[in-house]
């Protein structure tokens, strides 16, 4: 029997628009924060990443609590689309606010304004906002297809902005003058456009009830359980465990792929390479999006899909640190977009990954804790990508990395392959090991099956 339809084409595409929202907060951050506050703030690497790296704390208490409290809303606009609209606001003031550092302060003042601004961002409005997001793709249909489809549109708006984000930054801040003027003029720009993509999203589409995600059958009354409570329902099941690893390290990856600028700049000489490496990682990603939905329903599922491409895109990687040595521009760019395309299926099915997961939860404990789940999403994309970059600075600064130099320290010069090629290949690797053993879909059918019984 086929699965009842909820949503149309305009519903899913203007859900997508979220990610455009998204992705020119995360992408503006993951690609150019760092040498922003290095290069023409002059804040010393190493202290901004203890700083990035001492916000996540917060940001790491504050996905399971707005998970929690996107689960207990009711509100006319239903659960998660509150949180998402009203969040924004704060992203985008944050936003700018971090590209605004005023030089007139002192150093001390800097690193505080900074500190402040990040944290208020990431562990506050983002997380509010992001969390919100992933979870309406459990909240608006309950047909897994349609999941997927939403999954792999979100996905192609969040490559196709972080392409045009690394591939113009560089461009148009050099022709706004190249200080921290034109880099604050860039980031209120950005962030008008996240607050207009972010609005359509949220009108885009609507919540079922209750009783309609419970499948037209009388909804059992709402349990009540605390934040504590919540967090122990998830922790025992180990595919949302194994979720979130692989979510850390998706964005470790997207984070040392992004010091890519540094790479660019004092490796191979010219700093815009960043956009055509962009290009060459994006456009793929984006091809491969558009076939995931196909590429499902050809493998029966997620498990076989996921895991065969990571297995190409380990392999794709593995082709960019040999080229990387060999000196061959070319031979990167083209194992980059190998890696990319082996890379998507995932990006476009991890929606429906997360609600198929939560839906083991549903049939293993009963209850329904949709909102705690995707924050896992949250958590692995803040963390993980807060992580990367605050990593990526000790490592600078722990190389006798100098701000703006002509040439760097041969200590430099290595520290920055092992950042751009071993490391992204190093996570693919590990994705792939967790890949292997993360089996929810026939977990659920076996579970079903006892139901049934």
């Amino acid at each position: 029997m086929e699965e009842k339809k909820y949503l149309k084409w305009y519903n899913k595409v203007g859900y997508g628009c979220g990610d455009i929202a998204g992705n020119v907060v995360y992408a503006l951050l993951a690609a150019f924060v760092m040498i922003f506050l290095t290069d023409t703030v002059g804040l010393n690497a190493g202290i901004v990443g203890v700083l990035i790296a001492v916000s996540k704390v917060f940001d790491g208490i504050s996905d399971i609590f707005f998970g929690a409290m996107i689960d207990k809303t009711k509100s006319r606009m239903g659960k998660a689309r509150p949180w998402m609209f009203y969040g924004y606001f704060g992203c985008a003031v944050c936003l700018v606010a971090i590209f605004s550092v005023p030089a007139s302060m002192g150093k001390l003042a800097q690193y505080i304004w900074f500190f402040i601004a990040y944290t208020l961002l990431n562990a506050g409005f983002y997380t509010a906002n992001n969390i919100a997001y992933s979870a309406l793709t459990a909240l608006v249909t309950r047909n897994n297809e349609e999941r997927v489809q939403m999954g792999s549109i979100r996905f192609m708006f969040a490559f196709g902005t972080n392409m045009l984000i690394q591939a113009i930054t560089v461009g148009w801040v050099a022709r706004l003058g190249g200080g921290a003027a034109a880099w604050r003029t860039v980031a209120i720009v950005y962030a008008v456009i996240g607050v207009i993509a972010n609005t359509l999203s949220v009108f885009s589409v609507r919540e079922l009830s209750d009783e309609e995600l419970a499948g037209g059958t009388e909804s059992r009354r709402e349990e009540s359980y605390r934040l504590i409570d919540a967090f122990r329902i998830l922790v025992r099941n180990k595919y949302f465990l194994m979720i979130c690893g692989v979510y850390l390290l998706m964005q470790l990856y997207t984070a040392t792929l992004g010091m890519g600028i540094y790479y660019m700049k004092y490796v191979l000489g010219n700093e815009r390479l960043f956009g055509t490496f962009s290009w060459a990682v994006n456009i793929p990603m984006i091809a491969g999006l558009v076939l995931t939905p196909a590429l499902v329903q050809k493998f029966r599922g997620m498990y076989r899909l996921n895991l065969t491409g990571y297995m190409v895109g380990t392999a794709g990687r593995l082709g960019v640190v040999i080229a990387g040595y060999l000196g061959s521009v070319p031979l990167m760019l083209l194992f980059t977009a190998v890696a990319a395309l082996g890379m998507s299926p995932l990006q476009g099915d991890m929606n429906a990954l997360i609600a198929t997961t939560s839906e083991y939860t549903r049939l293993t404990t009963g209850k329904k804790v949709d909102g705690t789940m995707y924050s896992c999403t949250s958590f692995g994309t803040k963390v993980g990508g807060g992580l990367g970059t605050a990593i990526a600075g000790w490592m600078l600064a722990g190389s006798g990395y100098v701000q703006n130099a002509a040439s760097q320290p041969l200590s430099t010069i290595h520290m920055l392959h092992v950042m751009y090629l071993w490391l992204p290949m190093v996570f693919n690797f590990m994705i792939t090991l967790v890949l292997i053993r993360l089996k929810v879909e026939q977990a659920n059918e076996r579970e079903r099956s006892k139901e049934n019984r």
